[in-house]
């Protein structure tokens, strides 16, 4: 959870990995590409006017951002699409590692940072963030499961399969148990292996992103269920510039985003993912770190 750089590996997908996203990314689906608004518009800087602007992502992190073929698809891909739309400029996404995205924005190479960014006070001294959504850790098991979920403690005596190099493995082999019950950790270097290890028994349950543990299930035919609710919710923010026009920019993609909130696209492209779970009123999509 929180996409700091060793966050950034797994393209998610079961058994069925080639049918992801086949069904559910149509781009431009009705209800989700958003309406020109010239309220929310004239608040672009003039410097944003009139160009394409370059947004970076790192499509590695499906349902948010992922590729399909050589399409970038997911529910971040669709909303900066309908900001834009809103917004009434040109956007293009380009797949790039997660780390060079908010040093590309400081250095003039990207707009907007657009990849599910967990919006904390240490990047908040690096870019200007309009929070749009929140997510979780959460946790996932076979249907037949009976186990239960309140909290991290949960997993005293159970195998609990992570992606190597998440803050979920840290978090995981962090828990304190008593009686002598440990929880045991097993890391797989992608979050299909772990996916896998949960299906075959290996491993009790599954913890990772909690809108990405319900995309797992939503795309496992029955074979995987939730369990309980996400642990260590944050908001995740849109980022753009640290500068004045930056600041004033960040304004005008969160008068977008209310705007979408207002007229039902944003409930729209988070439910076209199933991600709704997250979704932000229109009071809480806020601009932070601007100076």
């Amino acid at each position: 959870m929180k996409k700091f750089s060793l966050m950034r590996g797994a393209t998610i997908a079961l058994a069925t990995a080639s049918l992801v996203l086949a069904t559910a990314v149509s781009a431009g689906a009705s209800g989700t590409t958003g309406k020109f608004n010239a309220g929310a518009a004239k608040l672009v800087p003039a410097m944003y006017k009139g160009i394409t602007l370059q947004v970076g992502s790192d499509a590695t992190y499906a349902p948010d951002e992922s590729m399909n073929g050589t399409t970038m698809v997911g529910f971040d891909v669709d909303l900066i699409n309908a900001i834009a739309t809103t917004l009434g400029i040109k956007v293009v996404e380009n797949n790039v590692t997660f780390d060079n995205i908010l040093p590309g924005i400081a250095d003039g190479r990207y707009a907007i940072g657009n990849s599910s960014f967990t919006d904390n006070a240490k990047r908040q001294k690096q870019v200007n963030f309009v929070d749009y959504f929140q997510a979780g850790e959460g946790v996932y098991a076979k249907a037949s499961s009976t186990l239960k979920f309140k909290k991290l403690s949960s997993f005293c005596g159970l195998k609990v399969a992570v992606e190597t190099g998440t803050v979920e493995q840290t978090d995981a082999a962090a828990v304190k148990c008593m009686g002598g019950k440990k929880v045991t950790v097993q890391s797989y270097s992608t979050q299909t292996e772990a996916n896998v290890a949960v299906s075959s028994g290996q491993a009790d349950v599954g913890f990772l992103d909690s809108q990405i543990a319900g995309y797992v299930v939503s795309q496992s035919s029955g074979a995987f269920k939730l369990l309980g609710s996400a642990v260590n919710v944050a908001p995740y923010g849109i980022a753009t510039a640290k500068t004045t026009d930056g600041k004033k920019f960040a304004k005008a993609i969160q008068a977008a985003l209310k705007v979408l909130v207002k007229n039902g696209t944003y409930k729209a492209i988070l439910k076209k993912y199933g991600v709704q779970a997250g979704a932000l009123k229109s009071s809480q999509i806020v601009l932070n770190g601007g100076h």
